[in-house]
């Protein structure tokens, strides 16, 4: 049997909840983790990125100083410390002896001048396919030994002249990777869009393995509502 999900979203808070549930519940043991697999969905209203749930606390603060720090393109940790007044523990075991990453994803759009190149394409050609960003450089295969980018690609396409873009990901957890890398790609959307001259369109949202790592599970259970919309929810997924 073949499980159908939903994939349209109006924005990232409703996706999360969405997603949160269906792992619980169909998620497959993965690697110390519940994971669904080979997951897409879009959310209509990009801008609309706060993670809105109370029992997830998810910090504003913390994702802004992370775009910022991609914009700066620096992909040393210590400017990401300097933005948000100290640097994740998470990003410290990615660093090098240098205290570089790759997945600092700014780096990556700045390397070759990839996201000039993007908007210059977008604005000559609005039918453009070419519109797309590499994360992910299997080139560089060699070095990722302590991090390797969860980021395949960002591809633009501008549809009756709203920019959407698409995020094409390896792996996504979807407690932390999700909430805080839905706010940066949306950032980069509304940047984008404000270049080109175009509307804010959809962001489409691709992950081979979307996953809960089992600490952040059953989190929801107590805060969940006694309602008919839940209780659908519940059976139907």
């Amino acid at each position: 049997m073949i499980k159908t999900f939903a994939n349209k979203f109006r924005n990232a808070d409703e996706a999360f909840i969405y997603w949160y549930q269906c792992i619980e519940k169909y998620g497959i043991e993965f690697a110390g983790t519940k994971a669904l697999f080979n997951i897409g969905f879009q959310m209509d209203k990009p801008h609309e990125m706060n993670i809105k749930q109370p029992w997830r606390k998810w910090n504003i603060d913390y994702a802004e100083a992370e775009w910022q720090w991609y914009l700066s393109g620096d992909r040393n940790v210590k400017a990401l410390g300097k933005l948000y007044g100290k640097v994740p523990s998470i990003w410290k075991r990615m660093a090098d002896k240098k205290g570089e990453v790759h997945s600092n994803y700014g780096y990556q759009w700045k390397r070759n001048e990839q996201l000039d190149k993007v908007i210059a394409l977008l604005k000559r050609d609005p039918e453009t396919r070419q519109a797309a960003i590499s994360i992910y450089d299997g080139k560089e295969i060699n070095t990722y030994w302590k991090d390797t980018p969860c980021t395949y690609a960002v591809q633009f396409t501008v549809v009756k002249d709203h920019l959407n873009m698409a995020v094409t990901m390896r792996s996504n957890d979807l407690w932390y990777g999700f909430c805080n890398d839905q706010y940066c790609f949306a950032q980069l959307q509304k940047l984008v869009a404000e270049k080109t001259g175009y509307e804010l369109g959809s962001y489409f949202h691709f992950a081979h393995n979307l996953h809960l790592y089992k600490k952040d599970l059953d989190k929801y259970l107590p805060q969940r509502p006694d309602n008919l919309m839940q209780r659908k929810a519940d059976h139907y997924g």
